[in-house]
């Protein structure tokens, strides 16, 4: 996917310098760097962490969101949408912002996979947190997304760390990678390319990468947002899974966001006020 450096050094810029309206909100638990998966010294991997967003003075159960972030595969980190999880919190859902590991030190499978251990970890601990475990949803941005369509879409990762799906529904925003077969297909990038770090340089595997040849009756309903004016190769891949998608759901929840670019397609939600928590919402209250 052409997800341009410069792009993701802006979210950083931004969400670094908007951090401390995020730490001023009172009405949020928040428990921080909390160990999903321990360090692999043999390995040389260090612990796999997670930060939790909690209301306050909960009198119920509340619905969980996981959030997996973009970058590439190659860069990010969950200190910086800290306002993601503040905002939910505040709006009665128990947000939770995964770390994974990254290329080049890991291929897709390995963030993947971790994925999943970050979400069994959920499903066991979240109700120490005021989140309801039968109520528990995945989202993502950019590679974020694709992580997260691939890990509740294909069902070998939750059996792989010895679980059932406990997925209630998939929220992808301007997702990368949905048909990555298809994409470096195209490409034809030469060895040593990013993505080809991640992907590996065999089709057969990029196909295994790609959620969209995974599509299948029993997944999680799914809620898809696509900015107008996002990468072309975004574009491509999202219309291509959700026309995919059709022959499963004839009527897929897929929104195009009019004049939307890829990177205000995460900014967007620093205002409060902004419609995708509504529509957010009534799909995990459904």
């Amino acid at each position: 996917m052409t997800v341009k450096k410069p792009a993701i050094y802006f979210v950083y810029l931004i969400m670094s310098t908007t951090l401390f309206f995020s730490c001023a909100f009172k009405s949020v638990h928040r428990s921080k760097n909390i160990s999903y998966l321990p360090a692999d010294e043999v390995a040389s991997k260090p612990a796999q962490t997670l930060n939790v967003f909690a209301p306050k003075k909960s009198s119920q159960l509340k619905e969980v969101l996981i959030f997996v972030y973009g970058g590439s595969w190659n860069s990010g980190k969950k200190e910086l949408y800290s306002f993601f999880g503040n905002r939910w919190a505040r709006k009665d859902v128990v947000t939770i912002i995964v770390d994974y590991p990254k290329s080049p030190k890991a291929g897709y499978d390995e963030m993947a996979i971790d994925v999943a251990k970050a979400v069994k970890w959920v499903k066991e601990n979240i109700k120490n947190y005021g989140g309801n475990p039968d109520k528990i949803f995945i989202s993502g941005h950019s590679a974020g997304g694709h992580l997260a369509a691939l890990v509740a879409i294909k069902k070998e990762y939750f059996s792989r760390v010895g679980i059932a799906n406990p997925l209630k529904g998939i929220i992808l925003i301007d997702a990368a990678g949905l048909d990555m077969y298809g994409y470096l297909k195209s490409e034809n990038f030469e060895p040593g390319n990013s993505y080809l770090n991640t992907f590996s340089n065999d089709p057969k595997i990029w196909k295994e990468a790609s959620p969209m040849y995974f599509l299948h009756s029993n997944m999680p309903p799914m809620l898809i947002y696509r900015g107008s004016k996002t990468y072309p190769s975004i574009e491509t891949s999202n219309e291509k899974f959700v026309t995919a998608l059709k022959a499963f759901v004839p009527q897929p929840n897929y929104t195009i966001l009019s004049g939307k670019k890829h990177v205000p397609m995460i900014t967007q939600f620093f205002n409060t006020g902004n419609g995708r928590y509504k529509e957010m919402k009534a799909f995990m209250q459904k």
